[in-house]
């Protein structure tokens, strides 16, 4: 009888899987970026590569010892192609779970980025929520940029913009899921963030450091890449951004009395046929507070110096959009949301149904909240 019982619990214990696949994390390569190009029929793709053993946390780390990136270099006809081909000499097993962000360059946006995302979506150990950008340059380089202080690549604008965002709101990040689902939307301009490398405005030790930094945005009208518009050109989009955080603003920009801080807009667009043309009004409320005064005024005249200012920014945007035929302020959309049938009569099925008389008005209240630390005039 024991006999049986001893043959039993031995086949039991021969029938468990145990932990044969487990891994040590020290001795896998950790994929934390993804540069995509295309050149020549195939695809070339970039791989930035961190050690978990230089990021975690211990008391052994020393904050400003530079963390070494390795990027490797793939090619092949087909994007799974040039990422396996990186495999042959990687010497470890890569796992892709951590990617962050996807850099793609202008070359492949211009052939088309549906199929390359579908390929991301499909692979299991990547995730939805990975940001987007898109560059000019060169993206073994634009992959190798550290961050300040030499902490982390993973602290740096590349993988965690919200916190260049929190204090100065300009151009929203891209997540993938989002960028996609604005490309699959009707008459609908999609923007995707512009990513370059800055070095003239840091330093170590007196020798030129190359950061991140965004500077424009690259736009696709039905899946297909139409233009690229600079931060400057772009300043006026920022006003219709219910996620802005905050944002400067000299009031007015060429002699300023004073300097804004801006935060929670709330606005309301709304459309109308004028003599079969379909016009736009922006209505904008705003809050702000004095970060510097530079002329005695009071809040009034600050309120109204600001209030002229965003809408000039505003419509000059909008023209620079309809210039590139973008737009820029998403008032196509608005109108396939909010008056769809307006839209399916007016704009369905036009290359680019916005002119430079689309937008009718626009009206802007400023409403300085505080003063900081002094007590302006009334």
């Amino acid at each position: 009888m024991n006999f049986v019982k001893n043959g039993a619990w031995l086949a039991i214990l021969l029938l468990l899987t145990g932990c044969w696949n487990s891994k040590d994390i020290q001795t896998m390569a950790y994929a934390s970026a993804l540069g995509i190009d295309y050149a020549n029929g195939k695809y070339i793709t970039y791989v930035q590569v961190l050690n978990f053993s230089n990021i975690a946390k211990s008391e052994n780390n020393q904050i400003g010892t530079r963390i070494p990136i390795w990027v490797g270099r793939g090619e092949g006809k087909t994007l799974s192609e040039s990422l396996t081909s990186i495999y042959s000499t990687s010497q470890l097993r890569l796992f892709w779970g951590h990617i962050k962000a996807v850099v793609v360059s202008e070359a492949l946006m211009r052939k088309g980025l549906p199929d390359v995302y579908d390929m991301l979506n499909r692979y299991r150990e990547i995730r939805y929520n990975i940001l987007f950008y898109g560059t000019n340059k060169p993206l073994d380089k634009l992959l190798s940029q550290t961050s300040l202080l030499n902490f982390s690549p993973v602290e740096s604008l590349l993988t965690r913009p919200e916190q260049y965002y929190s204090q100065k709101s300009l151009i929203l990040p891209v997540y993938g899921y989002k960028f996609i689902a604005d490309l699959n939307d009707s008459g609908n301009s999609t923007m995707l963030p512009s990513l370059t490398a800055n070095s003239v405005v840091w330093e170590e030790d007196k020798s030129k450091v190359s950061l991140y930094e965004i500077n424009g945005a690259y736009f696709f009208n039905d899946y297909k890449y139409t233009a690229w518009l600079s931060q400057e050109d772009l300043k006026g989009a920022r006003w219709l951004q219910t996620k802005l955080e905050r944002t400067p603003l000299d009031a007015p920009k060429d002699h300023p009395m004073a300097a804004l801080i801006l935060e929670n807009p709330k606005y309301t667009v709304r459309a109308r046929l004028i003599n079969d043309q379909v016009r736009f009004s922006i209505l904008l409320e705003i809050d702000a507070f004095i970060d510097e005064i530079r002329e005695q005024v009071t809040e009034p005249e600050i309120e109204a110096a600001a209030q002229k200012e965003i809408k000039k920014e505003i419509l000059a945007s909008f023209h620079k959009g309809v210039d590139k035929r973008v737009d820029v302020l998403k008032l196509s959309e608005t109108l396939y949301r909010k008056y769809p049938d307006v839209w399916k009569t007016h704009f369905k099925g036009k290359e680019f149904p916005l002119d430079p008389d689309s937008i009718e008005k626009v009206d802007v209240k400023v409403d300085i909240t505080h003063a900081g630390k002094y007590k302006e005039k009334k």
